[in-house]
């Protein structure tokens, strides 16, 4: 049998296309006399990770047209001082959407600061009246990186109707709300989701029968070619950092899924870098946009 080409579904062409989009429509609201969107970042320590996420944000926000606001705190800072600025940007008028980058240190309650923050503005999607909403289909922020897949697979109109469709990883952040997306009554949805995690015995038979698999997990090249079978739709959310003398920066983002032996069999395929990442940064945009318009919550 001669290998089938795959596509690649490109976050990188799509995230930039939706961005040249919102910044017409943000130039338009500037024509207008209307309100600029203005999104706020809390920063807490000096995590590698969560410095190079936040600095692409707020550049995405400067080239997009939007106010940004960057407050940053060391790790020490307390759940207290922490929270009473929550308070204060739930507070300010000016501030439509704003995020708090997570991980958090550990004596920080995650959950507490999340609840914390007013759901019209919790633009990452993430507080339970967010997640409760989209779970029932209201109107609501998604978050960030299941929103993005959902366009990406949008916008290269990959079929989902009636698809069996493999969630791999069970997080809150990606895998829960991306199962639920999936069997939603729209498009892309009306799947049949199967969510699979470490504890799942038949992942392998699960996954070879699947026409969609959305892989989740954090460990590097988990999906191998033996796992799938021809034709399928891969969405690789995993970046991890391995190490490569080789790099400048010293190491190589590396997804959950093995690219070389996977996509052959693939009809589309994420890139790692460049799939999922670029599109879950440009829906955070979509979100802080939406909330400065006041589309969502009055």
């Amino acid at each position: 049998m001669e290998e089938q080409q795959y596509k690649l579904l490109d976050g990188k062409a799509v995230s930039a296309q939706m961005k040249q989009e919102m910044a017409e429509e943000v130039a338009q609201i500037k024509a207008a006399g209307g309100k600029i969107p203005h999104l706020a970042a809390i920063l807490v320590g000096h995590d590698g990770g969560s410095e190079t996420y936040v600095a692409s944000k707020v550049k995405t926000c400067n080239e997009i047209g939007f106010k940004s606001t960057l407050i940053r705190y060391e790790s020490d800072v307390t759940e207290e001082e922490l929270l009473r600025k929550v308070d204060e940007l739930n507070n300010d008028p000016d501030v439509d959407g704003f995020i708090v980058q997570l991980p958090l240190p550990k004596h920080i309650s995650e959950q507490k600061i999340i609840e914390a923050i007013d759901y019209r503005k919790d633009v990452d999607g993430f507080h339970p009246i967010n997640v409760g909403r989209m779970s029932i289909g209201l109107p609501c922020f998604v978050s960030a990186t299941p929103a993005g897949i959902l366009e990406l697979l949008r916008r290269y109109e990959i079929p989902t109707r009636g698809k069996h469709c493999v969630v791999l990883g069970r997080s809150n952040i990606v895998g829960k709300p991306m199962a639920t997306l999936m069997m939603q009554k729209a498009y892309p949805g009306d799947c049949t989701v199967t969510v699979c995690h470490s504890r799942s015995e038949n992942l392998k038979e699960m996954c070879q029968s699947a026409d969609i698999i959305i892989v989740a997990l954090g460990v590097p090249e988990f999906l191998k070619g033996d796992m799938v079978k021809d034709g399928v739709v891969i969405v690789d959310v995993g970046t991890t950092r391995v190490p490569d003398a080789s790099r400048k920066s010293g190491f190589k983002l590396t997804g959950d899924v093995k690219f070389d032996e996977v996509a052959p069999k693939a009809s589309y395929i994420t890139p790692v870098p460049g799939g999922v990442g670029p599109m879950t940064i440009i829906s955070l945009m979509r979100n802080t946009l939406l909330a400065g318009k006041k589309a969502i919550y009055k």
